[in-house]
């Protein structure tokens, strides 16, 4: 289920005026948990696990969603330029239902150690086959085609799946063909929600695989429809395989407890509510005018972008820029609106082309600049959240309060989570001075890695606690900042530690690049980088450096090479970059890293490793250079 989903379902009270509010809050935002740091939204030291009593796994989040609904549209589906088409709350509960009766018929356990896969894109019937696994307590595994053929097949074999349910025939295929080769002798059924040809069946009986339509399932659990048997807040929810950017995906096995907490957390940290109101972006967005907006830095960073490129003179971006300072000033006094002065006569156009009813936004999964994310709150006029978290503690594990919208931070601790920071001597990072790994403990925390002990003792310490990687930094008004990645650090020839991502993330804001990739070598002195220049923006940069042609023939120009590498040791200066961190040379690629050409992860993290493989040839030459 879908983080805005789980939302929809447990359903904000509103409560007040945010200003109110602000007054009562601390200095400090955050009180003491030992030597870790809590939540100061906590009457006690005892870590959220619920929000509501009658809401203690996803099962019975479904449930609530039924009774606050009214039995209301739960789940909608659109054609392009068509209306949505909506399945009320009770038809969403009969058929899941109906999907986990005809799992039972034939065979399989109402049990926390019985695994469902789920190898499909977004859609109504992940939500029902879903609700179905959970409803009689079984554990489902999400499979995506990103993952790559070869971890499909490790991920059904290491989950031991009989049984998965595919949206199209294609993805049948890409298993059966896995099952005729050998590679999963236990995979003995598919699902398939959309219609196929009987050629898929005869084949599947040739390799023993029974082939299924949705349908099908669904009128065989109304023939024979069961009692549920819900599932307990300990019992295992989804075991999600993280793609990781090295070896094979790793299964963290999260609880109903781990979710419910998560959720519960959120809508404890948002539960101080005033208005807002904001037009949205894309038209699947207007048409269905949703209250929560989960975004991505991504999509954050093409909004500010694409604003900016439209404001075409100076005087324009000089008035966007002073109107945002105005609106910053009242977003500093807690008033978050969209129909002040400034909205009427700067912003009116951003929000007339969005739209309706959004009252919170919430970002996460990669770093956004400070300027992005405090000219899109002053210009969107909503409430607009960021966090940080992982897939082994559920999603979040901090979250900026109500009232404090500073930027260049990820928040205060949610309620749900503890965070210490500890020593990483090698990197002199030390939790006396405030600095260290974060390190996270809660009920949102998972269980650890699915039949990989070697793997859940890295992560998970004897009292556990998650050891995530990154490396964090408590700000004097106790929000957490995450300022580097202890996993890939390396040294450079003099003994330097250097840690890519955080220069990479400096480099980011160089208004002519999209994507960068910073690289060095024990063996040699200094760092290269890889970069790829923004299509929508290089164009316009290059103007005005005295450059003109084609985004392609730009890439290959060694002169606005040079005014680009400037730009970037200009930034870093500025950010406080070292010299040694500083690049001394790029190349510059035209086509985007991505998911498709293996560069990236599905959650759009940088696989290093490949990275490094596919551009060996010009990262030698960038070295070999330096020594002519």
């Amino acid at each position: 289920m879908q983080a805005h989903e789980l939302f929809r379902h447990l359903r904000m009270p509103e409560l007040g005026d945010v200003r109110q509010y602000v007054r009562t809050l601390p200095t400090n935002t955050l009180m003491g948990f030992g030597h870790a740091r809590r939540s100061s939204l906590l009457n006690s030291d005892e870590l959220l696990t619920y929000y509501y009593d009658d809401v203690r796994t996803v099962y019975e989040i479904f449930q609530r969603g039924v009774q606050v609904s009214s039995n209301g549209p739960c789940l909608g589906v659109r054609k392009p330029n068509q209306p949505y088409e909506w399945i009320s709350y009770k038809e969403v509960s009969d058929r899941a239902e109906y999907v986990g009766s005809a799992l039972l018929h034939r065979g399989f356990k109402p049990s926390h150690v019985q695994y469902i896969g789920i190898f499909s894109q977004n859609r109504p019937e992940w939500v029902i086959i879903e609700q179905g696994c959970y409803a009689f307590s079984m554990v489902v595994v999400p499979l995506y085609d990103t993952l790559g053929n070869e971890a499909i097949t490790y991920i059904v074999n290491k989950a031991d799946l009989s049984l998965v349910f595919c949206d199209k025939p294609d993805k049948a295929k890409l298993l059966l063909t896995s099952v005729e080769k050998g590679e999963t002798p236990i995979l003995n059924t598919i699902v398939i929600m959309e219609s196929f040809g009987l050629d898929l069946v005869e084949r599947g009986k040739k390799c023993g695989v029974e082939v299924f339509s949705m349908r099908e399932i669904e009128e065989l659990g109304r023939a024979h429809r069961q009692k549920p048997v819900p599932p307990k807040p300990e019992d295992l929810a989804v075991i999600c395989f993280t793609s990781g950017t090295t070896g094979n995906p790793k299964g963290a096995m999260i609880t109903h407890q781990n979710i419910v907490s998560n959720a519960s957390a959120f809508v404890k940290t948002t539960e101080v509510n005033y208005k807002g109101d904001i037009r949205l972006l894309m038209d699947d967005l207007k048409t269905l005018q949703p209250t929560i907006f989960p975004v991505v830095p991504r999509l954050l960073n093409r909004m500010f972008d694409k604003i900016f490129g439209q404001a075409d003179t100076s005087l324009k971006r000089w008035m966007l820029d002073f109107a945002s300072k105005r609106k910053e000033a009242e977003l500093r006094s807690g008033i978050v609106r969209n129909n002040s002065f400034w909205d009427k006569v700067i912003f009116r156009k951003i929000q007339a082309s969005l739209g309706g009813k959004v009252r919170l936004m919430i970002t996460g999964a990669a770093p956004v600049s400070a300027s992005v994310l405090t000219f899109l709150r002053t210009a969107l006029g909503c409430q607009f959240y960021e966090g940080y978290g992982q897939t082994e503690c559920t999603a979040g594990c901090s979250l900026s309060l109500p009232g404090d919208w500073t930027a260049g931070h990820v928040g205060a601790p949610m309620p749900c989570s503890a965070i210490k920071l500890v020593d990483v001597q090698e990197m002199n990072y030390l939790a006396a001075k405030g600095e260290g790994e974060v390190c996270v403990k809660g009920p949102n925390v998972f269980r650890g890695y699915l039949k990989d002990p070697d793997k859940t003792a890295e992560a998970l310490d004897k009292d556990g606690w998650l050891h995530t990687g990154d490396i964090g930094k408590w700000l004097p008004n106790g929000t957490l900042k995450i300022i580097d990645r202890k996993k890939h650090i390396f040294k450079l020839a003099q003994g330097e530690y250097i840690a890519p991502e955080k220069i990479e993330n400096v480099y980011l804001r160089c208004e002519a690049l999209a994507q960068v990739f910073v690289h060095g070598e024990s063996l040699q002195a200094f760092l290269v980088a890889v970069v790829v220049p923004d299509p929508e923006t290089l164009r316009s940069w290059a103007k005005k450096k005295g450059f003109e042609g084609s985004y392609d023939e730009l890439c290959k120009n060694k002169d606005l090479k040079k005014h680009i590498l400037e730009d970037m040791v200009r930034i870093g200066k500025e950010s406080g970059l070292k010299s040694f961190e500083q690049v001394k040379d790029i190349v510059m690629h035209p086509e985007m890293f991505s998911i498709e050409n293996g560069l990236l992860t599905p959650t759009l993290k940088a696989k290093r490793p490949e990275l490094r493989k596919y551009f060996q040839s010009q990262i030698d030459e960038l070295y070999a250079n330096a020594k002519m």
